[in-house]
């Protein structure tokens, strides 16, 4: 059993893939993004075999597969950023999945469905390559918020009060 202490003194930091300092946060992105669309494809292609097949080794090997997948994953994100490792990440695997299923199982889809996988594609590559909207020139954190406009709430009508204190009889009601 691992204590929290073993891991505290081990470091966190050790249990993640190190790469040499010397890639740029580019390459490490796009080598992250072609390893994660790998190790997917291959799951999936070993998920759908366990099913075809009903075999337990295959099914491990899936399970093996996206735990590896997981740290890859996890181990990228620390040099680099989410939303591109995760977008080029789908975009590598939709294209493997479509050619997996076209030459290993042999679906064909009429030519619509291969313009309309070709507009996702675009669609996805401008997510990710696209231009971000920064013009360059950064938000100052110190800036004051706008003032907000003073809110006027009208004053209430109170609900009747019950005395129930001095009443031998029925309740009285009245306004304070």
């Amino acid at each position: 059993m691992i204590h929290f202490d073993a891991l505290q003194t081990w470091g966190a930091h050790n249990m993640f893939i190190r790469v040499p300092d010397s890639w740029s946060q580019p390459v490490v992105a796009f080598v992250a993004m072609a390893v994660l669309a790998a190790l997917d494809l291959a799951g999936a292609y070993a998920a759908k075999e366990a099913v075809d097949r009903r075999s337990a080794g295959m099914a491990a090997l899936g399970v093996l597969l996206f735990v590896v997948l997981f740290w890859v994953f996890a181990s990228s994100l620390q040099v680099a950023e989410l939303a591109p490792v995760t977008f080029g990440w789908v975009v590598i695997l939709q294209v493997g999945v479509v050619l997996l299923d076209r030459f290993r199982y042999g679906v064909t889809l009429p030519t619509s469905k291969w313009v309309a996988v070709a507009v996702l594609l675009l669609a996805q590559a401008y997510l990710l390559l696209g231009p971000t909207g920064d013009k360059g020139s950064p938000v100052p954190t110190s800036a004051p918020p706008p003032e907000a406009p003073e809110i006027q709430i009208p004053e209430q009508r109170r609900p009747p009060v019950i005395d129930l204190t001095d009443a031998p009889e029925a309740p009285v009601r009245h306004r304070t």
